[in-house]
């Protein structure tokens, strides 16, 4: 590593420390490894990413990178885009490769069968001379995505033809399936057995938990739904049988996130009175993509960071107002929490979206703390003050007199009726 100039020592000793470090094995012995480290521990990917870092640089230098005797433009709109060199660098006998890696595992995307069957052969022999390494033969093989599946971090993917160009299909993996059906009906049994209440209302919300970080990791696959909705069958047998007497369909919903999320969901149970969230009800989300300028490995990547994250010398200086702005009725979070989200508001109203000033800021509870509300930073937003005294307001000729100075538009007449329905006021 430190050849390779990776020349933080502290980071060093800890991989060093780490790597010394005994194992326990599952039953209980503890073994002093001579070398290598423990399946799924947590140093092997960073690890990876050190020694494959050098393989990807050497593919994308055979074909994304490599030097062409003409200079093509590569930047259009302040966007990266290579569409000029790739036309001209197909019209050669190079191998077309693309890259995707996560740690050590890894796909190579081809055209041509033929290119992909010399690539899978250079790279395999690259490996083993220039890194050491070995393939896992069961695992690495060629593979036309037009005609079957591909498996990559738990998703499977396939290349259909839609229109004159192919798109992407993907399915969580016959395996991962398996795999977490298996782990929910195993968190079911310990919802049916619970040692007291308080256990049960603990495995229940353990279990909720499972299920949304299923649905968050898998909902990028672009069939997730019909993948959910198969385990959500077999879970609702599981469920059924086992907690037959307990689960009911009505209930009270009293966590705001599994309201609105799942709160419109037909497949929402509840176990003794607790909601108990549905797998089959989730949608597939696009993954997005960031700036590929975006880096703080770079100067220049360093550079975009700071240009979104910097504020207007006005807005700081109110920032550094509001830290003095204290008073000896506000609870620490309260005045913390406020400063954040004006940081985060980037100063502005989120009602006006206008820069506000020290006189016109104003920190609203959106439930109030008389109906329970706290000083957490979900529960507030700053808004301009007499945007504040109209979401309070019930007179009628307050809410005129408040209207009258601002020309609010339909959209954020609707934020301030959600904002006062939370206080049980009368929509404007």
């Amino acid at each position: 590593m430190w050849r390779m100039g990776i020349r933080d020592k502290q980071l060093i000793c800890i991989i060093k420390q780490m790597l010394k470090a005994p194992v326990v094995m599952p039953n209980g012995d503890i073994v002093q490894h001579v070398c290598g480290t423990p399946q799924g521990g947590i140093l092997s990917p960073l690890l990876s990413n050190i020694v494959l870092n050098e393989l990807d640089w050497w593919i994308t230098s055979q074909w994304e990178n490599i030097p062409t005797h003409k200079k093509y433009k590569e930047t259009y709109d302040n966007r990266q885009h290579k569409g000029d060199k790739y036309r001209a660098l197909r019209n050669t006998n190079l191998k077309e490769m693309y890259i995707v890696r996560y740690a050590d595992d890894f796909k190579i995307f081809c055209r041509k069968k033929s290119d992909t069957e010399k690539v899978f052969t250079a790279v395999k022999q690259w490996l083993q001379d220039r890194l050491k390494l070995q393939i896992s033969e069961e695992k690495s093989k060629i593979v036309n995505l037009k005609k079957h599946y591909s498996e990559f971090l738990g998703f499977k993917l396939k290349a259909v033809k839609k229109g004159n160009k192919y798109v992407i299909r993907s399915h969580m993996s016959d395996k991962s399936t398996e795999k977490v059906t298996k782990k929910l009906s195993e968190q079911i049994k310990k919802i049916q057995t619970p040692q007291n209440k308080n256990q049960s209302v603990f495995e229940i919300l353990k279990y909720n938990q499972m299920v949304e970080g299923i649905q968050n990791y898998y909902r990028f696959a672009t069939h997730i739904n019909k993948d959910c909705d198969k385990i959500q069958r077999m879970i609702s047998t599981i469920t059924q049988n086992r907690l037959k007497g307990r689960i009911s369909k009505k209930g009270i919903l009293q966590n705001k996130h599994i309201e609105e999320r799942y709160g419109h969901s037909q497949q929402l149970r509840y176990i003794d009175g607790k909601p108990f969230i549905p797998i089959g009800y989730v949608q597939t989300k696009n993954p997005m993509y960031k700036k590929k300028s975006i880096c703080k490995y770079t100067k220049s990547g360093r550079e975009e960071i700071h240009k979104y994250l910097k504020f207007d010398e006005y807005v700081l200086r109110i920032m550094g107002q509001m830290l003095y702005d204290y008073k000896n009725t506000d609870s620490i979070e309260y005045t913390d929490n406020r400063i954040s989200l004006y940081c985060a508001q980037r100063g502005k109203c989120a009602i006006l979206n206008i820069v506000l000033d020290t006189e016109n800021i104003n920190c609203h509870h959106k439930l109030p703390k008389s109906m329970g509300g706290k000083d957490d930073y979900k529960n507030l937003i700053i808004v301009h003050k007499n945007i504040h005294k109209l979401i309070h307001a019930t007179n009628t000729e307050t809410i005129n007199k408040y209207l009258s100075i601002f020309d609010l538009k339909s959209k954020q007449k609707q934020k301030i009726n959600s904002l006062r329905k939370m206080e049980d006021n009368q929509p404007i």
